[in-house]
């Protein structure tokens, strides 16, 4: 089935001023353009102008692809990008029918949103500024020849339209999930719009393979070898949990209650049907004094592996949320679009995903047949169980990971991995 590229883009000369948008569509296999427009709008602002391009490019898709359609869409408006995945609220109420409209047409189609640099929006900006061009010499913007895509009409309503483009598939359109970060990013609830469009984000993965498992079985048919157990145990609370601060690489030590969580489920580990052989942690403190706590239950040393520290929030360690979103609304933004962004002075969450990955297997290699726990955090315990079900890295947003909560995965080498318990909390209560 071909996929798509949706371009867009808008402008606006005066914010409000003269504006127009452009847009682009593509085949994602060979970036060949199948399809280009662009319009003079008035005056408008930016955003306004933007929404436009956005519209106008997935009505182009659906003309030439039907419903159905695989496509992702690129532009290099942050508020654009994140409004549609449903991570911010549409707060301007002249944006509102815009964002519905896009809404709309987005549900017809198989969409996955993309942040991109304004350099890599070079196609969609330059129609955008063509349109602006010819309104300004009191023209109607029309494709030209070299712009236009090889072999391509001009359509009625001054859409450049290749004849190369693929008939619509009929398949019903489905919409990948997505959804507000709270847990995974320790967001504030407030400052998320997730109720407006659903969501639908799907951001680029990192380099890597899908999963630790060979991908065979469906986790219903009986093991035919011995599993290795793979416990993952979050830190007890620290500090910066309570005021829901980001926590990566700096070193709080658990509260006394923080404490109390790790005898608690050191008191459920220790008993006979978990059989815990081997305990594994984060070099990070409050990870450390956890495992510390479970092994003084267990009779086992504690073993530290590098690889399962959290993610490394860089400038943003200790800030809350809204604290970013003011001092950092560009990189923060980017961040979210794209997991190969970091933060300032940070990790990204590709680098966090290989490096997590990688001590996953060397795990599982090292006490083949064993149960292990590990003591860890949000970050690398999400992603070890997105692994496990082949998830995509959007699946981090629909994991809700409490404080001292204890997780499973089993491995088979003649199958698959298979996640037996998730976010038990019940050594709590």
């Amino acid at each position: 089935m071909t996929s798509y590229v949706v371009e867009a883009d808008g402008g606006s000369r005066g914010n409000p001023g003269p504006a127009g948008y452009g847009a682009v569509v593509k085949d994602a296999a060979d970036g060949q353009v199948l399809a280009e427009t662009a319009e003079s709008i008035g005056t408008q602002t930016n955003n306004v102008a933007e929404y436009r391009g956005l519209i106008a490019g997935l009505t182009s898709l659906l003309a030439l692809a039907g419903d159905g359609a695989k496509v992702e869409v690129r532009m290099d408006s942050k508020l654009v990008i994140e409004q549609m995945a449903g991570r911010w609220k549409v707060k301007n109420e002249g944006l509102r029918p815009l964002a519905l409209q896009a809404a709309a047409l987005a549900r017809r189609l198989r969409v996955t949103w993309r942040w991109i640099p304004r350099e890599k929006n070079k196609d969609a900006d330059r129609l955008a500024n063509e349109a602006m061009d010819a309104a300004a010499k009191g023209r109607t913007w029309t494709a030209s020849a070299s712009s236009s895509p090889a072999g391509g009409a001009i359509g009625a309503s001054g859409t450049a339209v290749s004849g190369s483009g693929a008939a619509g598939s009929g398949a019903a359109a489905t919409r990948t999930g997505g959804g507000p970060a709270e847990d995974l990013l320790l967001f504030d609830t407030d400052d998320l719009g997730a109720g407006d469009f659903g969501g639908g984000v799907v951001t680029r993965e990192p380099a890597e393979r899908t999963a630790m498992s060979t991908g065979r079985g469906t986790g219903w048919r009986s093991p035919t070898s011995v599993a290795t157990s793979l416990y993952l145990l979050r830190h007890g609370e620290t500090p910066l949990s309570v005021e829901r601060r980001f926590s990566g690489l700096g070193d709080p030590e658990l509260t006394p209650n923080g404490i109390a969580q790790g005898e608690a489920a050191a008191a459920k580990l220790a008993g006979e049907s978990y059989g815990i052989q081997v305990i594994v942690s984060s070099p990070l403190r409050r990870a450390r004094a956890t495992a510390e706590i479970v092994a003084a239950r267990t009779g086992l040393e504690v073993v530290v592996e590098e690889g399962l520290r959290e993610t490394d929030f860089g400038d943003w360690e200790g800030h809350t949320f809204t604290e970013i979103q003011r001092r950092w609304p560009d990189e923060l933004a980017a961040w979210l679009a794209d997991p190969s962004a970091a933060p300032p002075g940070g990790e990204s969450f590709g680098e966090a995903a290989r490096r997590v990955q990688a001590t996953g297997d060397l795990l599982i290699e090292r006490y083949e047949g064993k149960t292990i726990l590990a003591v860890s955090h949000v970050t690398p315990i999400k992603m070890l169980l997105r692994f496990a079900l082949l998830a995509p890295l959007s699946a981090l947003y629909r994991m809700h990971l409490d404080l001292s909560a204890l997780s499973l995965i089993e491995y088979y080498a003649d199958g698959p991995a298979v996640v037996k318990a998730f976010n038990d909390t019940s050594h709590l209560r």
